[in-house]
């Protein structure tokens, strides 16, 4: 069985490497975090516009490409390279998974061509104060009002919610936790920007106070379409800790070649010889896992679950201590805000958190494999 990349993944992996190159240094990167908005309106529409990388998974029926995940993954680990600071992950591998795998044909005509044009920028809603990403963490209720519905409640680090103009919220109704479509500026509607320590990376509060929603798919299945999509997210988050981690490793390799401390280059030392090592076994193996994982996606196989959450374990850890290290090996420079090394840190450490720890993944896959 082979998984090489084919010819045209490659390709596709060699013009999102110059785009981000282009259009995500790490100068625009320190510029937009300052920024409420978090991304560049301008490079959106390009992004759209000119590689298609929001109508990439998006059915063909739907205005989109109807590629599968793997290059997906390929995607997501040029942009995690690069620490790119747009409303990608929570648009394509929340919003868009969400909508394609909730069997809502109507809601999918309704918000997908919008989505795969770059007109709109959506997202999901679901984890409340208490922090949980699990079925029992989602108490919102949701409350039938004529042929609609109203949402009262609050919803926590919620990806760009500040800027989304669709909100796809999950929320508690009689019949269990169900997903609802709610425009971004909906009445009832507050959304804060959160202080985050990754500001690459916006999170919001947003608050529900009797606002109208329309029903995605059956009522009360929500869980179902929701603990798909998380899966999906795993992987995608898996890829982008990837491509993080690969900098981080050739950041380090670069400078133990150029840092000459007592008349020689660090990297002749052994201590830092064992450092760049470490780190591109956990790279490679990060690699291997992240991949599979991304092929299961694109066969939604029953090894998905498990292979998910394997890979956002692993991934997760693999990615942060490549970013220690590579601070360690750049010393006293790594340190300072000046240098892109604690701008990966800090990535590492909020997708670390992001959909469950390792912890928390690692006792989902016990359960999944049945130990």
């Amino acid at each position: 069985m082979n998984f090489a990349f084919s010819e045209e993944q490659e390709q596709l992996r060699q013009f999102v490497h110059q785009f981000m190159d282009d259009k995500s240094p790490e100068a625009e990167v320190r510029r937009l975090m300052e920024t409420d908005e978090g991304y560049d309106p301008d490079v959106w529409s390009q992004m759209a516009d000119q590689l298609g990388l929001q109508s990439l998974i998006v059915p063909e029926e739907y205005g989109g490409q109807g590629f599968g995940y793997v290059e997906l993954i390929v995607v997501l680990e040029e942009m995690g390279r690069a620490l790119l600071c747009a409303p990608y992950f929570s648009t394509v591998a929340l919003a868009t998974n969400t909508l394609v795998h909730s069997g809502d044909d109507a809601a999918k005509a309704a918000i997908l061509p919008a989505i795969a044009s770059g007109e709109t920028i959506a997202t999901v809603a679901f984890t409340e104060e208490s922090g949980r990403w699990d079925e029992a963490g989602i108490t919102m209720p949701a409350t039938a009002d004529g042929d609609g519905w109203r949402l009262t409640g609050t919803k926590m680090y919620v990806l760009d919610g500040h800027i989304a103009n669709i909100l796809i919220v999950a929320a508690r109704s009689d019949a269990g936790v169900s997903l609802f479509h709610v425009a971004g500026d909906a009445d009832g509607v507050t959304r804060t920007a959160l202080s985050t320590m990754d500001q690459t990376r916006k999170q919001a509060r947003v608050q529900f106070d009797n606002t109208p929603a329309t029903l995605i798919g059956r009522d009360g299945g929500g869980w179902d379409v929701l603990q798909t999509v998380l899966d999906l997210a795993a992987v995608a988050l898996a890829a982008e800790q990837v491509g993080g981690a690969q900098k981080c490793l050739d950041m380090s390799v670069e400078y133990a070649k150029v840092r000459v401390q007592f008349g020689r280059p660090i990297g002749s030392f052994q201590a830092i010889k064992h450092k760049c090592a470490d780190m591109l076994l956990e790279v490679e193996s990060a690699k291997s896992a992240a991949y599979y994982a991304g092929w299961c996606a694109s066969e939604m196989n029953d090894e998905l679950p498990s292979v998910a959450s394997l890979a956002k374990a692993y991934c997760s850890e693999a990615y942060f201590h490549a970013t220690a290290e590579n601070i360690q090996i750049h010393g006293g420079i790594g340190f300072t805000w000046e240098h892109p090394a604690h701008l990966y840190f800090k990535r590492a450490k909020s997708s670390e958190l992001l959909f469950g720890d390792p912890t928390y993944h690692r006792e989902l896959l016990a359960q999944r494999i049945g130990i």
